[in-house]
């Protein structure tokens, strides 16, 4: 495991403003422990190796070689949680870049295998898991509106990804249902009330 910053060893009480040579140093700033969501981490599994070598490979050739690769499992499954510096290019316009990405790395890595396929999310910086966070949300004002109004509520166009978490949201809800209509790229969530 390595720290979220490489830090060069400073004479004590003198912080990394005050050195020479450093001043306008690009360096994220450290955050507080309490700024982080929790996340579980345990050791990259053996067989998670390849694909993270095989991730690291494809950043590179987009010009993205100086970043950090962090196997992260959560309940929903197996991330890839890319941090760096200028992350932006890799996100891209409402992730699509980021989405383009996760589809090619994944078709990559199970061309060929027929048994024990195995899909990764890959995220920059967190943005997936801020957005998962927010289409929750907006599902959940949207339910409201539909309950309220008693008649269908139509979502703005998302991308495959997102349209599945809010179907997930809501699939437990016994005042709606949801269902995608339209084509790609202007697919969108369709709540009706039941």
């Amino acid at each position: 495991m390595h720290d979220d910053y490489d830090l060069e060893p400073q004479p004590a009480g003198v912080s990394d403003r005050a050195l020479p040579g450093r001043a306008g140093a690009r360096r994220p700033a450290r955050r507080p422990a309490t700024a982080r969501a929790p996340r579980k981490k345990s050791g990259m599994p053996d067989e998670a190796k390849p694909a993270r070598d095989l991730l690291s490979e494809i950043l590179a050739k987009m010009g993205l070689g100086h970043v950090d690769i962090e196997y992260v499992p959560r309940p929903e499954g197996e991330y890839f949680e890319i941090a760096g510096p200028d992350l932006a290019m890799l996100i891209g316009r409402h992730g699509n870049t980021l989405e383009a990405l996760n589809l090619v790395f994944n078709n990559i890595l199970n061309a060929g295998v027929r048994n024990n396929r195995r899909y990764y999310t890959v995220d920059a910086e967190g943005y997936r898991a801020r957005r998962a966070d927010q289409l929750k949300s907006l599902a959940l004002m949207t339910l409201e509106r539909c309950i309220r109004e008693k008649k269908p509520q139509r979502l703005e166009p998302m991308l495959p990804s997102e349209r599945k978490i809010v179907h997930i949201a809501l699939a437990e809800n016994q005042f709606v249902r949801t269902e995608s209509e339209g084509v790609e790229p202007e697919r969108r969530v369709v709540l009706f009330p039941k």
